[in-house]
């Protein structure tokens, strides 16, 4: 098992480090498509540009799907300012004041890129006297360009255009005690942990219980994600997504946090008791929680009207949508326990 958490751990800044928000995941699906190789993994690319790999089971009668998404949060832009700032909307549920003061990259279709931070329209203390008082929303922040513009005229040479994808720096640190700090963990860090188990049964040559489908989703952060190309005979959906950590929260950044419920309702109630049994079986550190302002892949498929019992858990994340943070024993936690998961009949 060591060997599967340390490739997630491994595998976890690559992807952090590599672009891909809601609509525009090819990049980090190439890099994907590039390990899986390594791992001589075959794989499928859905028409939407998702990724799903299959495992034969020691029961082949039905199927059990894990499902983590790779898309993060961005911006798309929707205006160029009169003064040459570019405007932008939220791709996903992005809060202003979570960007304010970020590094950017706006990349026009062309493939153009240029750099520039998320600002205040009149960010100077020394000249708005009400910049601290103001509340920030995507009208009274933008991009400033750092490219000599003055103009709308100015962007729009550049080939900068409405529609083009804006993405935030992540800013991925690693630090010796344990733990690494990022944007968009929610979810690259479920996908190091789903790569982490694949990571173990190529090499082990351990047979899961039953016929297994990790999807990798490209579209969760805007609601759309694994909600195509499931196996009718699929019986258990597992995303494997962030724990929501915050005040009143049970989750911690040292655990695998299982979720009972979230904005949409509980989860199957059977299938988090036998998770719960497994993790408490292998010893695996965990917390059950609920997550009061969440939605993830899992409840999605069951929109489809699929038949399938449904389950959440994943690293405790601290900060979500923002200056995300985890630590490593959050993580192993989480790919140990889903290797344990497809393991068990």
């Amino acid at each position: 098992m060591k060997k599967a958490e340390e490739y997630a751990w491994k595998l976890l800044p690559e992807l952090l480090n590599t672009e891909g928000m809601s609509g525009n995941c090819g990049k980090i699906v190439e890099l994907m498509g590039k390990k899986l190789k390594a791992l001589k993994v075959k794989y499928e690319i859905t028409y939407k540009g998702g990724l799903i790999i299959k495992l034969e089971g020691k029961d082949n009668s039905k199927v059990r799907l894990l499902t983590a998404h790779a898309d993060t949060l961005g911006g798309m832009v929707k205006k160029v300012g009169v003064d040459g700032r570019v405007f932008i909307v939220p791709v996903g549920g992005v809060s202003p004041h979570s960007v304010e003061g970020e590094y950017v990259t706006v990349e026009t279709v062309t493939g153009k890129r240029y750099r520039g931070t998320i600002v205040h329209n009149n960010p100077s203390a020394h000249v708005n006297a009400s910049l601290a008082k103001e509340e920030r929303n995507f009208d009274n922040i933008s991009v400033r360009l750092d490219e000599k513009v003055k103009s709308a005229a100015d962007v729009k040479k550049l080939g900068i255009a409405v529609g083009d994808y804006c993405y935030f720096d992540p800013r991925v640190e690693v630090t010796k005690s344990g733990f690494v700090k990022s944007r968009h963990l929610d979810d690259k860090a479920g996908v190091a942990a789903l790569f982490g188990a694949i990571e173990y049964f190529t090499r082990t040559k351990e047979t899961p219980a039953y016929e297994t489908w990790f999807y990798i989703s490209v579209a969760e952060e805007t609601g759309n994600g694994t909600v195509s190309k499931l196996p009718q005979n699929c019986f258990e959906i597992v995303a494997v997504d962030m724990g929501a950590l915050g005040n009143g929260q049970e989750s911690d950044e040292y655990t695998v946090s299982i979720c009972a419920k979230d904005s949409t309702g509980p989860f199957d109630y059977e299938l988090r008791k036998k998770i719960v049994k497994i993790a408490e079986k292998n010893k695996i550190p965990y917390k059950v929680d609920i997550y009061p302002m969440y939605g993830s892949d899992a409840a999605a498929a069951l929109r489809t009207g699929i038949d399938a019992r449904h389950m959440l858990f994943g690293p405790g994340v601290d900060a979500s949508h923002s200056f995300e943070r985890l630590h490593k024993e959050s993580l192993n936690a989480t790919t140990a326990l889903t290797v344990q998961y497809i393991l068990e009949k």
